[in-house]
């Protein structure tokens, strides 16, 4: 009997150090507010709200804001199709990269997002991962601190930087400034930690990560390993085919949804999905 209780006592210890080493070895996790669940009248305790200008919107291309716009049909296209695809693998985090800068990559990001939001069953959050170029708060007019620099620095909570922009069901966290060493960081357990909690923490919810160019740097490639899915925006007049050749090859490894032909011309249209 006395054996058996050494026994039992021995496989208590050992088990509680394994769970501590699992512990010390799991990314930081971060406090993110918990909304209302309805998702019909969706309110938030601690994220910021921002009034955005339409005017501001306009000049940025930013259309699905606006439900009236007919260029947000194309959004709405596009939405449909991409979480599809992703319901279908079980995915919840999306980034969204080009071959090279002026595609628009930060624009289909915007407007994407804005799209799965409008849908009363989902929640979209959209996270600038652009460390050397930010442009989502410029483009929706945030200027607010802190932002997700003050995040990844350890001096503010990520529930400070997030932002409301004045839809129910969309959260945007917003970089201020570029980071000087951006590929460390996206590479860290650190921003590995934050994309599992904003991946895990609600099931309704579509993560939108804005990444830089693919040919530019390696900030992407360091980053999307902890992403489920992407999509390529290729840029109409921007883009060699030597370009998007070889950034599918470096999407090689990558759950690619598809490619979104931007700024094309067509009649009423600015985007295209194919």
């Amino acid at each position: 009997m006395e054996r058996i209780k050494q026994a039992i006592e021995k496989a208590k210890r050992e088990r509680g150090e394994v769970l501590a080493a699992a512990r010390a070895a799991t990314p930081p996790t971060f406090d993110i507010p918990v909304p209302s669940q309805d998702l019909e009248s969706l309110t938030y305790k601690r994220t910021r709200v921002a009034s955005l200008k339409a005017e501001h919107l306009e000049r940025n291309r930013i259309v699905a804001f606006n439900k009236n716009d007919p260029l947000s049909v194309s959004f709405d296209l596009l939405r449909t199709q991409v979480l599809r695809k992703m319901d279908e693998n079980g995915w919840r985090t999306l980034a969204i990269t080009s071959p090279v800068a002026g595609s628009g990559k930060t624009v289909v990001s915007i407007n994407l997002a804005m799209s799965i939001a409008h849908q009363t069953g989902r929640t979209a959050m959209l996270v600038d991962f652009d460390l050397r170029r930010p442009k989502v708060g410029e483009y929706l007019g945030l200027s607010e601190l802190p932002s997700l620099n003050e995040v990844l620095a350890g001096t503010a909570a990520l529930p400070d930087a997030l932002v409301n922009p004045g839809m129910p069901r969309l959260v945007v966290l917003p970089t201020t400034r570029a980071e000087a060493k951006p590929a460390e960081l996206l590479a860290s357990k650190k921003v590995a930690g934050l994309i599992s909690e904003l991946r895990q923490r609600y099931e309704d919810r579509i993560v939108l990560f804005d990444l830089p160019p693919l040919l530019a740097v390696d900030d992407a490639m360091a980053v999307l390993p902890h992403i489920d899915c992407a999509l390529l925006v290729v840029g109409n007049g921007e883009v060699s085919q030597t370009e998007i050749k070889e950034s599918l090859r470096h999407l090689g490894g990558v759950n690619l949804l598809g490619t979104v032909l931007n700024k094309a011309e067509a009649v009423r249209k600015k985007y295209a999905y194919y």
